[in-house]
């Protein structure tokens, strides 16, 4: 059964140091890797996270040995020739990243598999994967015709393609990687706008000899990973919940370790920049296979801001928690280019501006976006989450503003990627 929570905070400040969870993508991807490598896979810092948990149960099905023990993850395997026909169908619950990715790995297997989740996943569109590893010739079936789960793969030699993707998804562009470590040929993926490069990075981690320069991607198939460590840092897209709260909750002060800056993420540390918040951010180890920093961020002036262009795919599941942050902005946001929140667990701009005008926001739904006039004093009301985590956390941090309580239904969704989101808000609370 959901959970419903009525959150009433009154007067607070938030002050202290926390870690967020493990990186989502760098997460899923370790498992993805760790499986596809031959040898002993270690990972530490893993996101026990819903959908993360999803990935791990995918892969046990195909036979693949994984053992975890708190955040710290073993995966043992053969490589994927020695992966076994699953009996069952692999359940990938509210996992985009676990969906489409798989797809491409199994696409280049000999295995005849099927794959759906719930249904949030059976909503989302899969032919933005599909179609291109058709390309490739993978034999992949589905909903009118491979746009919706559930999805039949029948696994098959692949042929490499040079493909220049029409919209800046990490996640069919990983597809199409994962995909061409089977392939036969050089794949060659093009990016008008670079969207965030886990995989690539990943890639050479495990020892692959991969090409990235100006958007382009390209390497030969063929190639045979091997099992390494990977270090999981913290994920910017919670800790940008708490960026958020401690620049507009009164009196606050709040510290974040080991939080991933990968440039291809870190859009929303740009934008607070911009808007001038009292934050700041030490790098730790730059030449690690995915930077970390800490970031101190406090109560802020903020200015309202333009959010546009190449630095979207930079910050795109942060929009949400951005909308909020733009209300206590002095001036106008306008948010564009973001046409890709209509695709997300929910249409994301419909759920945002619906949530924030029950709360009493000034702000209106473009085709692409939003525009968010500030500063606007928040009220209670009863939210709805969609069932969407960010959504859901979205509401929780707008609680710490408001000047009574905010109901918000089923709370239990923002497990899928913070399990301890609350633990952490009271934990701040407390100082």
């Amino acid at each position: 059964m959901s959970s419903t929570k009525v959150l009433n905070y009154r007067n607070p400040s938030l002050n202290g140091t926390i870690t967020v969870p493990g990186d989502k993508s760098i997460s899923h991807r370790s498992v993805m890797f760790g499986a596809i490598a031959k040898g002993k896979t270690t990972v530490s810092g893993f996101l026990l996270g819903e959908d993360c948990l999803s990935t791990i149960d995918c892969f046990r099905k195909l036979g693949v040995e994984i053992n975890v023990d708190g955040t710290n993850v073993t995966i043992t395997s053969e490589g994927m020739d020695q992966w076994q026909e699953p009996k069952e169908v692999l359940y990938t619950g509210n996992s985009g990243t676990t969906t489409r990715l798989m797809l491409g790995i199994l696409s280049g297997t000999k295995l005849h598999t099927v794959m759906t989740g719930d249904a949030s996943i059976g909503k989302r569109p899969m032919r933005r994967v599909a179609d291109p590893l058709r390309l490739m010739g993978a034999s992949i079936a589905g909903r009118e015709n491979g746009q919706f789960t559930p999805l039949a793969i029948q696994g098959t030699q692949l042929q490499a393609i040079d493909y220049t993707m029409p919209v800046a998804s990490a996640q069919v562009k990983s597809a199409i990687l994962l995909a061409g470590l089977r392939a036969e040929g050089t794949t060659i993926v093009r990016e008008q706008e670079v969207s965030r490069d886990h995989t690539e990075r990943m890639l050479k981690q495990f020892g692959a000899d991969i090409h990235v320069e100006n958007g382009v991607v390209s390497f030969k198939g063929g190639q045979q990973l091997e099992a390494t460590h990977v270090n999981v840092p913290g994920d910017i897209s919670s800790a940008a919940f708490f960026l958020v709260a401690g620049a507009i909750v009164p009196n606050s002060k709040i510290v974040m370790n080991n939080v991933g800056v990968n440039p291809t993420r870190s859009g929303i540390v740009d934008v607070l920049e911009k808007m001038g918040a009292n934050m700041v951010v030490t790098v730790d180890d730059e030449s690690a296979a995915e930077p970390t920093a800490t970031i101190t961020i406090q109560t802020s002036e903020l200015q309202g801001t333009t959010i546009e262009g190449d630095i979207i795919p930079r910050l795109i599941d942060e929009i949400p928690i951005l909308a909020l942050l733009a209300t206590q902005a002095t001036g106008t946001t306008i948010i564009r280019d973001a046409e890709e929140l209509k695709v997300k667990e929910t249409d994301r701009i419909t759920a945002v501006v619906t949530e924030l005008k029950k709360l009493g926001a000034n702000i209106e739904a473009t085709d692409d976006g939003m525009i968010i006039h500030g500063p606007t004093k928040l009220q209670g009301a009863s939210l709805q989450s969609y069932g969407d985590h960010r959504i859901g956390m979205m509401g929780a941090i707008a609680a710490l503003i408001a000047d009574s309580p905010i109901e918000i239904d089923d709370t239990d969704c923002i497990a899928v990627s913070y399990p301890t989101f609350f633990e952490h808000v009271n934990s701040l609370l407390k100082n």
